[in-house]
């Protein structure tokens, strides 16, 4: 029998790896592209121009972890909303993001690396 994950699977700040509509410098064009997940269903996102706010539900595609969400935020400073999913597969989040009446594209994230306290001198 599969262990299930822990509710708090998703957690923390994911990095996007990449994207099938847009390349890297767009991605990273005003910050690191990334989706972070709090603990209490919700988070945020930025990539290129595009920032929002997420509401995201747990659940499970083909017997693996998902995450699907809602979105609502700015594209370009226009007002913007949408919906996603994403599998967890390994170490990567994999699936699609939707842009309401507009472009969607695939999807990869994987966490961010936790970074190592600093040494007192």
């Amino acid at each position: 029998m599969a262990k299930s994950k822990p509710k708090n699977w998703i957690v923390g700040r994911w990095l996007i790896e990449s994207m099938e509509q847009w390349d890297r410098n767009f991605i990273d064009e005003e910050v690191r592209g990334y989706f972070e997940f709090d603990a209490k269903d919700s988070g945020d996102f930025q990539f290129g121009y595009a920032q929002g706010q997420i509401d995201y539900r747990l659940g499970e595609r083909d017997g693996k972890p998902a995450v699907e969400f809602t979105w609502d935020g700015h594209d370009e400073m226009d007002p913007a909303q949408g919906r996603g999913w994403m599998v967890l597969d390994g170490d990567e989040l994999s699936g699609r993001l939707f842009v309401h009446f507009g472009d969607d594209s695939g999807i990869v994230l994987k966490r961010e690396p936790e970074k190592k306290p600093r040494k007192r001198k």
